[in-house]
């Protein structure tokens, strides 16, 4: 056994001190990664409508109309959950009240065991947000309107390794028997306006429900090159990137069997922004809309209040339609203008080995604003061809290494001679798109110069169809463009124009939501901006004194051995 003694414990610590500086100094060289600890189960949460409406049961003997209620589950892990799982559902909460059954396509296998018990089984829960299966809902022989009752989700996954079963958090949601069903009418737009021009919008909407509705809240959402010029006092206003929207909240008893429209028509104004844009408007009852997180930035209108007043009233015999799928409407509309993407590039100047930091992207002009809001899908793209004689170190988070010709590269990890960087969904006129790519100068070559396109998205894009200016749509990256070597002082940011189509400079680009910081697509600060030099200085000065580290530590190490002996 190894004695530890007041004599021999200085030594040893004096070793092991001289240890831990030889490991800190090699730095992951000689240090080996420690085996990485397993993750802990996912804990899949179920989810689903808080609460749903089932239509009377129809008079005559005729079979009700069936409401469904979609029960989701969501899995916070990266990739899928491959593994046998079970939903339990307790139906005694609506015994009386529903008929429950299930929808034989939703993927798992359902079974109902009486009237108070039901069980799901199924094999795989993709990452995010699925569907799982889906309620089908009627209301029950003899049940009662108004008559409500709530349904408990819980569920368990089996063949988790760090505990029995991965764990699931319940869900409940409420079932009730009759409800109003507001339906909101389509609107007879110009859909393809011109700049400037104005339409009425008379929104109108009716109950079809079974019973009244206890005040309304109307939900405008205009995209930004649509207006509304009226601002209400009983509406907020929330405004983001692309959307504005208007939730406004109406009092009064709307009842079952009428139909309303405003006080007054909304005016609805393409602006000089217009290009491609969606109105949105629908009408719920209150307090069945839920809070927004932006709700806490929103602002009342100043205006007078916004008002419904009856059309028809209720009438005597009435049709049941409880159907949330028609209390909104849209309506899309194109405008003949056109915006103005800019490129803009940098210039750099440093000594072989050093390396760069190149902002490039492009601005919008104007005056229309481009977004893609139905799709979802990226505006535009910038098509960077790196400098000849320097390699890429860092990229921004989204741009693609593709091949100098602009084709497909399976190889990822590697620098590629040429990106494809995509755009936002939506770009503000006065917006733009920022990059930031680390360029280490591999050979001096006077001049060197790389291309910046703006064009259309995905691998082989085209042109873009709304910029009736595609001269500058085109602009460099240039290195060691005057004097060819050495360290060159970081410039002051440029004013406008980047080394682009007829300009010297780079501009400065208005924020474009969902991206920031260096190495990701940047929206925000100059479009042109500094340029950081870096030598091997560093390196050098990092290798010495990890050389003198060690030499300390194997001296202290080999004295602690000689007192010991």
């Amino acid at each position: 056994m190894t004695r530890f003694s007041p004599r021999t414990a200085p030594l040893r610590s004096a070793g092991g001190l001289a240890a831990t500086a030889l490991l800190l100094a090699a730095g992951p060289l000689t240090v080996a990664a420690a085996a990485p600890a397993r993750a802990a189960d996912p804990v899949f949460a179920l989810g689903g409508p808080a609460g749903t409406a089932l239509h009377p049961d129809a008079e005559g003997g005729g079979a009700p109309k069936r409401s469904t209620a979609g029960i989701t589950v969501t899995n916070p892990a990266d990739e899928g959950y491959e593994g046998e799982f079970t939903l339990t559902f307790d139906l005694t909460g609506v015994a009386g009240i529903a008929d429950v059954a299930f929808d034989p396509g939703a993927g798992v296998e359902c079974e109902t065991k009486g009237t108070r018990t039901a069980v799901c089984t199924g094999d795989t829960i993709a990452p995010g947000l699925s569907t799982v299966t889906g309620l089908l809902l009627g209301a029950a022989e003899g049940s009662e309107q108004g008559a409500s009752g709530t349904i408990r989700v819980t569920g368990e996954a089996g063949g988790a390794t760090s505990t029995p079963h991965a764990p699931f958090t319940p869900f409940t949601t409420r079932v009730t028997v009759g409800g109003p069903d507001l339906v909101m009418r389509k609107l007879p737009f110009d859909h393809e306006p011109t700049p400037g021009q104005k339409q009425q919008a008379p929104i109108t909407f009716a109950n079809r429900g079974s019973r009244d509705a206890d005040g309304v809240v109307l939900t405008l959402r205009y995209s930004r090159g649509l207006d509304i010029p009226q601002r209400y006092s009983n509406c907020a206003y929330t405004t983001d990137e692309a959307w504005t929207t208007a939730r406004c909240s109406v009092e009064g008893a709307f009842e079952a069997g009428a139909t309303y429209t405003l006080a007054a028509p909304l005016t609805l104004e393409a602006t000089t922004r217009a290009y491609r844009d969606l109105f949105v408007y629908g009408i719920q009852e209150a307090g069945t809309v839920s809070r927004v997180a932006s709700a806490a930035r929103s602002e009342r209108g100043s205006g007078a209040v916004l008002r419904a007043v009856p059309v028809t009233k209720a009438l005597a015999a009435r049709g049941v339609d409880l159907e949330p799928g028609d209390n909104e409407q849209e309506a899309g509309f194109r405008t003949p203008n056109t915006a103005d993407f800019v490129a803009y590039g940098d210039e750099a100047s440093g000594a072989a080995g050093a390396t760069v930091t190149a902002r490039l992207g492009f601005r919008n002009d104007g005056p229309a604003w481009i977004g893609r809001i139905r799709s979802g899908g990226s505006v535009a793209a910038v098509d960077f061809t790196v400098p000849q004689g320097a390699t890429v170190t860092s990229a921004p988070k989204g741009c693609r290494g593709v091949t100098a010709e602009g084709a497909y590269r399976e190889d990822r990890k590697t620098p590629a001679p040429r990106y494809v960087c995509p755009a936002p969904t939506a770009v503000r006129d006065g917006g733009g798109l920022d990059l930031s790519f680390g360029l280490r100068i591999d050979k001096v070559l006077i001049g060197a110069a790389g291309r910046v396109t703006v064009r259309g998205p995905g691998l082989q894009g085209a042109g873009l169809p709304f910029d009736p200016m595609p001269g500058n749509s085109t602009a460099r990256v240039v290195l060691n463009g005057e004097s060819g070597g050495g360290p060159s002082p970081s410039p002051a940011p440029p004013a406008k124009g980047g080394l682009g189509a007829g300009s010297g400079t780079a501009p400065s680009a208005t924020a474009v939501p969902g991206t920031s910081g260096m190495g990701s697509p940047s929206a925000t600060g100059n479009g042109g901006g500094s340029l950081a030099s870096t030598g091997s200085s560093t390196a050098l000065t990092a290798s010495v004194m990890a050389i003198a580290a060690l030499t300390a530590g194997l001296a202290l190490f080999m004295a602690a051995g000689r007192r010991r002996s």
